[in-house]
């Protein structure tokens, strides 16, 4: 019989926690999320505090009897879907199934991968903690509202302006606030304005530099038209240019946080042209695990649906490291 059996939600993130758990530990995937509203109604019972009425998603009775298999040869039963809110419903429908099996009573630990690293999953491991009802209420909130909006909204939309338009709790609010913005732009009325620069270079001195005409004649600088700037071009032509005074001062620059699930996407847009959904599924690839080489898999970035900017002792200590190794010791802050 096995020590325990630990259940995820992604084929890849089980064969990077097999890697690291051995021999004592059954790792099997859920494949996702295992019950829903049910397609077919609204599924919510409106009249009832809203409650949402889950059932097995089509096609997951294979997997979930599977699950039961599992949990009958094993002595405690752990269960790690992402840390979120969907990772949680997923863990508290599955515990709900595994109830269900003939034996003794099952014991179910929730664990929450921060990053899929060796000491990353043996901390884990070794904290496991209970269940979060309030995170749980938190996805059946999401979920019905979704709902509500997508299934009740949507055939209005259909009525008054076109059929097969949708409607969502996060789409329809985008929307309204993109139009507000659009109806912002067409309403703003442009001013012309031209600036004036100077590439100054001081006879056999550093390189030269750029400056810009800030005053003229005493007053703060204005120009409306192309005719005003080349006529102020034209009057400091063969100007001397005297350097007024110069100050020296010591900057000291933060380096950027860590990513966040919004900055993570703004950069990968900016940079890379990705959509927010591509960026995404390069990210859960890199957390739950990528083959390098012949250590197998390895999860490469922390949990990337977060919106903390902390980082663990244990990554800066690193990082500290590395730097003093890569750079030498005057790049690292003492007593940091």
């Amino acid at each position: 019989m096995k020590k325990g059996l630990v259940i995820v939600e992604s084929p890849t993130k089980a064969r990077t926690l097999s890697r690291y758990l051995g021999r004592d530990f059954a790792v099997k995937a859920s494949v996702g999320h295992i019950k829903d509203l049910p397609k077919k109604e609204l599924g919510v019972d409106v009249d009832n505090g809203f409650t949402p009425k889950y059932v097995v998603i089509h096609g997951k009775g294979k997997v979930i009897k599977e699950l039961k298999q599992a949990a009958q040869n094993a002595e405690e039963i752990y269960l790690a879907p992402d840390p979120d809110r969907e990772g949680e419903a997923i863990a508290w429908h599955i515990a709900e199934e595994l109830q269900k099996t003939k034996g003794k009573p099952r014991r179910f630990h929730r664990v929450l991968f921060k990053e899929l690293t060796k000491k990353g999953i043996q901390e884990a491991m070794s904290h496991p903690v209970e269940l979060d009802p309030n995170k749980y209420e938190s996805q059946k909130a999401r979920r019905v509202l979704d709902r509500l909006v997508g299934y009740e909204v949507s055939p209005l939309l259909w009525q008054k302006v076109k059929s097969g338009l949708s409607a969502g709790r996060v789409q329809s609010v985008a929307l309204r606030l993109i139009c507000e913005r659009e109806k912002e732009i067409r309403a703003f009325r442009p001013e012309e304005y031209w600036t004036i620069d100077a590439q100054l270079k001081k006879p056999q001195a550093p390189p030269p530099f750029k400056a810009r005409l800030q005053e003229f004649k005493g007053e703060k600088l204005k120009i409306s038209d192309e005719k005003g700037a080349k006529a102020i071009s034209k009057e400091l032509e063969g100007c001397r240019f005297e350097v007024q005074s110069v100050q020296t001062r010591e900057v000291k620059r933060n380096p950027p946080p860590p990513f966040i699930t919004s900055t993570l996407q703004q950069e990968a847009s900016r940079r890379l042209r990705f959509s927010a959904k591509k960026t995404m599924q390069i990210a859960q690839r890199l957390y739950e695990g990528v083959e390098i080489g012949e250590e197998g898999p390895v999860g490469l970035i922390t949990y990337m649906r977060t919106d903390s900017t902390r980082v663990s002792d244990e990554a800066i200590k690193a990082a500290r490291t590395y730097i003093a190794a890569q750079f030498g010791e005057d790049y690292v802050e003492k007593g940091a």
